[in-house]
């Protein structure tokens, strides 16, 4: 069975081991490696590009603030160069953000962000692309790791 894997920011920033921020970081690398071998297909939204720049960014020890960037750069510079075990998610065009700020209200209501909801939709674009695959969200957040649709093996009649 394919495996469609979205990074989300809780995950990342075990796996690039940023400081304050990777209390679960033996689990995360054991299931990451877990996932490689599986030959899941693994992805990271922009969303948590985004923000796993600006918990760097938020460090306090400017040696340590630098070398986390610059691991962070490295990381997702082989992502986009296909040196990576993961792929960047494609970068959002102006409709499709107009279309998750159509949803926002409602969102924010049920206490979700911008950069979660932006994820929510990603999930769902992947899940109605790939119906035959398992596709979930991995996160250490509860909200989105609930994100998790195995494959729907009545179409496949």
């Amino acid at each position: 069975m394919s495996e469609i894997v979205l990074l989300d920011t809780s995950v990342l920033l075990n796996v690039l081991d940023i400081p304050g921020f990777n209390e679960t970081r033996e689990a995360v690398i054991a299931e990451f490696e877990q996932l490689i071998d599986r030959e899941a297909h693994l992805f990271i939204p922009m969303a948590a590009v985004f923000e796993t720049g600006n918990h760097i960014a938020q460090l306090t020890d400017g040696r340590l603030r630098r070398h986390c960037a610059e691991r962070f750069v490295s990381a997702i510079q082989a992502a986009i160069d296909d040196q990576a075990p993961w792929k960047p998610m494609r970068m959002p065009d102006v409709e499709l953000v107009r279309t998750w700020l159509n949803d926002f209200p409602e969102a924010a209501m049920r206490g979700h962000g911008m950069g979660d909801l932006s994820i929510r939709k990603e999930w769902q674009t992947q899940c109605e692309q790939f119906s035959m695959s398992r596709v979930r969200v991995w996160s250490l957040d509860q909200d989105l790791a609930g994100l998790d649709r195995s494959p729907d093996w009545r179409r496949a009649r």
